[in-house]
């Protein structure tokens, strides 16, 4: 057998033995098991005054919220809790605040349904052709912010939001930030 060939065969076992040894640190967060999270409903800044399109905002609102939950199961990023036992308790909270910025209001809806995460979510309209669309993932033992994501849309339309959600899941996907 010649040298060059011995090397090469050496070569390809200790790269194989390599990645067998390090394919547990690779896959790290993917095979962890998946943490809980509350999903907060998406809230509305808008200071435009356009009051015409508040009800179709509103239906994107809650069409936008749904769409991100089911990405976030679809995806396997989180396991999604259902607020409804907290309902009264996010109800009330939402009637004196707005969630994405009431001093730790949602750091407390978390720990009441038992969640390792919580996630604030907002739409900004600056103008009916520009608005961006924030999460913010927050941990709730600690009520630390994990991961702050932000997209910016054109037009304040159906498409454009749902797009917009399509973009960041996709984002979150690509740089692995599911199950922080």
């Amino acid at each position: 057998m010649k040298r060059g060939t011995r090397w090469s065969r050496r070569r390809r076992l200790l790269a194989l033995a390599a990645s067998l040894l390090l394919s547990p640190l690779a896959g790290g967060a993917a095979d962890a098991p998946l943490k809980s999270i509350v999903m907060l409903d998406f809230e509305l800044i808008d200071p435009t005054l356009d009051r015409a399109s508040d009800e179709a905002q509103r239906e994107r609102l809650k069409r936008i919220s749904a769409l991100l939950r089911q990405q976030f199961i679809d995806k396997g990023f989180y396991r999604v809790l259902d607020t409804a036992p907290q309902q009264a308790m996010i109800d009330d909270l939402k009637s004196r605040f707005m969630l994405y910025d009431c001093n730790g209001c949602d750091i407390d809806i978390g720990r009441a349904l038992g969640a390792d995460r919580v996630m604030t979510a907002w739409v900004q309209k600056v103008s009916n052709l520009i608005l961006n669309i924030n999460i913010q993932i927050n941990d709730v033992a600690s009520g630390q912010p994990l991961l702050n994501k932000s997209v910016d849309i054109r037009g304040n339309t159906d498409t454009s939001w749902e797009r917009g959600i399509r973009y960041m899941v996709r984002s979150m996907e690509e740089k692995r930030q599911g199950n922080r």
